[in-house]
Order: C-alpha cells, then sequence, then structure tokens
C-alpha cells in the first residue's frame, strides 16, 4: 500500500504562525493542476505497483481552488481505489456547491482548520473566519453528507486563557467529529509570529499554563470518548486518520506539488518550495534527494513510534536493525524506565500520556 498527498501551495492569506509553503493568491490555479497533473502522469510508476490506500490534499489551503480547477484535479487523481481520501479546508470556504463537488468525486473525509472558537484569538493568529463562520460550516459539510470530519484546534494562543481554551473545547466537542488535532502553538523561525514575539509584542505561553492546557485537552477529549493515539491527534473509535497513520509507520508515499516530500523506504526526496520554479518545470522541478543510512532510519523509527500510543513496536524494529542496536537503545532507555517516564512491555516502549510533551527531550538519549 502507499499513500498520495498532493499541495496545494495558495491561500487568501499568511496565518502568522504558518512556516508551510504557500503563496497568498490563487490566480495560477489553472496552470498549476496542469502542472500537478503531469507530475502525477510523470511519477505514478514511482510507488511500484503498490495500490494507493490513501489520498490527501493539503497546503496551503486546497478549498481556495476555483471549483473547475478542483473538479479537474479530483477528475486525474485514483480517488476510487482509495480508501481514505481527505482534503484540507478552511470555514470561509465552504459552500453547498463545494460540498456537493467532493462528494461527488469521492472525497470521504475532511479535515477543517478552526484552531479556536473566541473571535478574538483568531484574529490574534491572522484567521480570516469567524467563530460562527466554523460553526455553519461544520453544518454544511454535515448536510451534504460528510460523515468524517476532522477539526484543528490550537493552545497556547496569544491571549488565550485555560478558561477560553477549555469554552472552545466544549464547543467544537458539542459539533461532534470524528477526529480532533490538537496542536500547540510552536514559534517557527522566519514567520511573523516569531518577529511579534522577539519584539515583545506577544508573549509566548509559558511552559507551565502549555502543560495545563494540554492537559485540559487531554482529559476533556478521553471523557468524550476520543482515543488519543497520537500526540497531537485524537479519534472516536475507527476513525483515526488513515493517511497520517501510515507516515508514522513507514509506509511510502508519493508528494505532489512544491514543497512537497516523498519517501520510497529508503529515499526521501522532496520538490524545491517555489511555485513559479514548479511551473516553469511544468510539473517536474529537479528534485532534491536524501538516501537515508541506517542509522537515519533508526533514529526515525525510534521518533515516529514515540509519538504514538503504541509506541516503538520492538519486533519490527528487531526485524530491520540488528539486535544491538534495540538492547543498546533500550540500556540507555533505562533511566527512563526506571522514572516512569517510559513504559517498557515485551513487545513495545512507549511514552505515557502524560508524558508526552517531554518526548522530544527523551529522544536524543535514545538516539544512535
Amino acid at each position: 500500500m502507499a499513500g498520495l498527498y498532493i499541495h496545494i501551495p495558495f491561500c487568501h492569506s499568511k496565518c502568522i504562525y504558518c512556516d508551510f509553503y504557500s503563496v497568498a493568491s490563487s490566480s495560477k490555479a489553472e496552470e498549476y493542476v496542469g502542472a500537478l497533473f503531469n507530475e502525477w502522469q510523470s511519477r505514478r510508476d514511482e510507488l511500484r505497483g503498490e495500490s494507493v490506500e490513501t489520498v490527501y490534499l493539503g497546503g496551503g489551503t486546497p478549498s481556495i481552488l476555483p471549483l473547475p480547477q478542483l473538479d479537474r484535479l479530483l477528475d486525474a487523481l485514483p480517488l476510487a481505489e482509495a480508501g481514505e481520501v481527505t482534503i484540507e479546508v478552511n470555514p470561509e470556504d465552504v459552500t453547498d456547491d463545494f460540498v456537493a463537488l467532493i462528494g461527488e468525486r469521492g472525497i470521504n473525509r475532511v479535515s477543517m482548520g478552526v484552531q479556536t472558537l473566541c473571535d478574538s484569538e483568531l484574529k490574534a493568529i491572522g484567521r480570516r473566519h469567524s467563530a460562527l463562520q466554523a460553526m455553519e460550516a461544520v453544518e454544511t459539510l454535515r448536510r451534504g453528507g460528510i460523515d468524517n470530519l476532522s477539526l484543528d484546534l490550537m493552545f497556547g494562543l496569544p491571549g488565550q486563557s485555560v478558561g477560553s481554551l477549555k469554552k472552545s473545547v466544549e464547543s467544537l466537542l458539542a459539533l461532534k467529529p470524528e477526529h480532533l488535532s490538537a496542536y500547540l502553538l510552536s514559534y517557527e523561525p522566519a514567520t511573523r509570529l516569531t518577529l511579534l514575539r522577539d519584539r515583545g509584542e506577544i508573549t509566548e505561553a509559558s511552559e507551565e499554563i502549555a502543560t495545563e492546557m494540554y492537559r485540559l485537552v487531554c482529559d476533556a477529549l478521553g471523557s468524550a470518548g476520543y482515543d488519543h493515539y497520537e500526540i497531537s491527534n485524537y479519534s472516536l473509535p475507527g476513525r483515526h486518520s488513515r493517511h497520517n497513520s501510515a507516515y508514522w509507520i513507514g509506509v511510502p508515499y508519493l508528494g505532489l506539488g512544491p514543497g512537497a516530500h516523498s519517501f520510497n523506504g529508503s529515499e526521501r526526496s522532496y520538490n524545491p518550495s517555489n511555485l513559479n520554479a514548479y511551473l516553469r518545470a511544468q510539473g517536474l522541478p529537479e528534485r532534491e534527494t536524501e538516501l537515508l543510512t541506517e542509522e537515519d532510519r533508526f533514529n526515525e523509527a525510534l521518533m515516529l513510534g514515540l509519538r504514538t500510543s503504541h509506541g516503538i513496536d520492538l519486533e519490527k524494529l528487531r526485524r530491520y536493525f540488528p539486535e544491538h542496536e534495540v538492547s543498546s537503545m533500550l540500556s540507555r532507555a533505562r533511566k527512563f524506565i526506571d522514572r516512569g517516564l517510559m513504559t517498557l512491555t515485551p513487545s513495545a516502549l512507549s511514552v505515557p500520556e502524560p508524558n508526552w510533551l517531554l518526548t522530544d527531550s527523551l529522544l536524543p538519549t535514545l538516539f544512535t
């Protein structure tokens, strides 16, 4: 099996925290869809005959595409063979016509960026929609037959309090999404958010507040019946993201569009993050490639495994890597296990949910 990712690099405007590649215009959408089609036709053999199990249209903002161009793109993709087809949307783009089109074309999962249901917090991070628009968009999606909906939530936002976060969580749960993703606001280099923090115009949430907010989200979603299956992801039974879960267990995938990454099991490649260069090359720019060493693959297996509730599958690790590497890693993990920061069973090494925010600080000790 394999995954297919399609990057749509257009946005109405740039959110102040975003470091994904995008441009604040969709004027080149028609030309871009043609280039995507060319890249797909030229590179599909890289999947080596593997069936496409999941398709994910991300961005940027896929829902910004004019409906004729979105229809043209979806018509060219292998959606019929995929079990899960996801499109990312923003609330302001969700209309009855949009929902009818994606339903007709076989998209069966929608991921919508809500972030918060407090209007002042939305304004602070540069979102264009209001809380009311987000809730109305959910109604429109449901009315159009979308029964697998994922909503994004952010915490640690400028001006956000534990109390306002609690209200957002409660309001989102009232919408009964099948999936929720909750992210701590990240201050990435070269974003306007980081510039504002460095100028002293906004204050980053303290570690104590961020931890309290994280626990609030975990407890509220757990009480509502959601499975916390990955650091930032929660789902009702059977509704986890199949596409993202495949990333975490090393399933090969093909990425189309500027900035999109691909992985074939041993080599990672990516297109340059440059829309104009991508268009000039008609979807076939010179890609950067990286051949992963055994050490790279081992460390990546640790990093991805520890992000999930299942942890690192030790049997699988031993299948692909020498026993001495696995044993050495487990020896280095012993001090964390003894302190209760990690859990070891005969089949897995994992980080308990209350300690998941510590994962990044634990990993360097485990790496080879």
